[in-house]
Formats: structure tokens, sequence, C-alpha cells
């Protein structure tokens, strides 16, 4: 048994998740065109037949680009909190709008897909954690600060999509003005590179295989500085680096029903990078 996951775009001109066992699939947003996420899926090998809803993160554009389209399509329930319909400037078919809360979980055939609050400027913005059995992948990005749900979730992860946006050096140096500096900066705005290295250091699990780095920025950040921070210690993660420009492979997830997630201690010696992929 596996779960199987794939990056269809990630970054600030588009992001598409895919997070699919044998059976059934979903998608965590749906950022780049429906006929895009059609291409990037064949090259892929992944049936879009196996779709069988999207769950929206919040509503800013580069989130909710393709859904429209690709839920009517497809005739895909789209699963949003009501104040992030609200908030859509692309308006989703009404007939095909669900909702989720907080911490419910919402089953999807024998996936369970829960949502849970983060800190982003955006109405009502959530990760999420994608369950079939035992095996649980998250997707983290668009987080302004690392709060302790973020924390919790993270650590019971056996794969995760993890934002690792700016290099602080290159926001300060660089052109944007002040205020947007802040605004990425500032708790509802992105993750770092090093903030995102400390999460993983701290709370990752040793049932960790996969960690996708995603939502690099395309200013204030590039795959040399990310691996410059995570060519440290990580252990047995297979390290992959999502691209805004064309889509992962797609990595099968197992494990066993005797996981259980234990903490890596971080003064555990320094070992070898396995791999980095995603240039």
């Amino acid at each position: 048994m596996s779960v199987m996951i794939a990056s269809l775009n990630s970054g600030s001109n588009g992001n598409a998740y895919y997070v699919g066992s044998a059976d059934e699939a979903v998608l965590i947003d749906a950022g780049i065109s429906c006929r895009e996420t059609e291409r990037r899926m064949a090259r892929l090998g992944l049936a879009i037949e196996k779709l069988r809803a999207v769950f929206i993160s919040h509503e800013h554009t580069d989130h909710i680009g393709g859904v429209a389209v690709l839920a009517r399509k497809y005739r895909l329930p789209i699963y949003v909190t009501s104040a992030t319909e609200s908030g859509m400037r692309i308006p989703a078919p009404i007939s095909f709008i669900r909702r989720f809360r907080a911490d419910e979980p919402v089953s999807i055939g024998q996936l369970q897909v829960t949502g849970f609050t983060k800190t982003h400027d955006a109405a009502d913005p959530h990760s999420f954690i994608i369950q079939h059995r035992h095996i649980q992948v998250g997707v983290f990005t668009d987080i302004g600060r690392v709060c302790n749900n973020l924390k919790k979730h993270f650590s019971q992860c056996h794969a995760a999509f993890l934002e690792s946006n700016y290099d602080a050096a290159m926001l300060e140096q660089g052109r944007y003005p002040e205020h947007l500096k802040k605004r990425i900066r500032g708790g509802e705005g992105h993750l770092s590179n090093e903030e995102a290295w400390e999460l993983f250091q701290q709370h990752r699990g040793e049932q960790l295989s996969h960690l996708l780095l995603s939502h690099l920025s395309r200013n204030n950040n590039t795959h040399e500085k990310v691996k410059e921070v995570f060519s440290r210690d990580t252990g047995n993660t297979h390290i992959i680096i999502a691209s805004r420009y064309r889509p992962s492979e797609v990595y099968s997830i197992t494990g066993t029903e005797a996981d259980k997630p234990q903490i890596v201690n971080k003064q555990t010696g320094p070992e070898q990078l396995r791999l980095f992929e995603g240039e």
C-alpha cells in the first residue's frame, strides 16, 4: 500500500499538489490552468479521472486560477471555507462548492483530508493533512510563521510539501519596497529557508521519507540557497526542490502500521544529504 504524491507546479505563478491512492486522488489548490493540469498529469502518468476533489487553501489567484474550469469539466467538488469562498476573485461553480471546517476530516473515498488554520494574509487560510490508512502527507505552504499546529502535524507526516520561500539576505538586499518586505517576513507572509530548516530539524519524525521544498520566490531565493541550508543533517529524508516551471516526479510514499512518529534528536551527529532534485 502506498500514496502517490507530486507537485504539478509550485510558486507565485501557480500552485497545485497531487496526493492519491490507487483508487482516488485530490488536488490541494488548482492555481494553474485546467489545460496545464491535464498536460502535467498526463506527462506524469497520473489519471485525471481519479481526481475526486480539490481543496483550496486560500483565495489568492496563484492557488485558485484553474479551479473553476477544472471543476466544470470534470465535475469535481471544490472544498473551501465560507470566508475563503467569499474572498475568491475567480468565482467557482456554486453547484460544486462544498464546505470544510478546521480540524474536521473530510472523507474522499479512502482518503481523509483535514484542514487546519495557519497564519497568512488571506481571509481564512488553511494547511492540509491527507491521510490514507496510516500514511499521512502534509501540504504546508503560504505560512507566515511556525505555530504549534504546524509543529504537531509536521511531526506526524510520512511526506510533506513545505514552504521554503525566501532567503533572508536576498530579501533584505533586494529591490522590493519596504512594505512588501514587511509583508513577506512579518508573520502573515511566508517562511524563509532558515525557518523551514528549523522546523525540519526540530520536529521531523523518523518516518518522514520525502520533503518537497515548495513555493520558492523567483526574486528572493534560488535552488542554490535552499541547497546550502538543507545540506546539513537531513537523516533518511529524501529532499526535493519543487519547481515553478515544471512538475516534480511522482513519489511513492509507503509505511507500515507499526510506524510511530518519533522526533529526531536534533543533537544527532550530521549525516550526508541523500539527494536533491527539482532543478
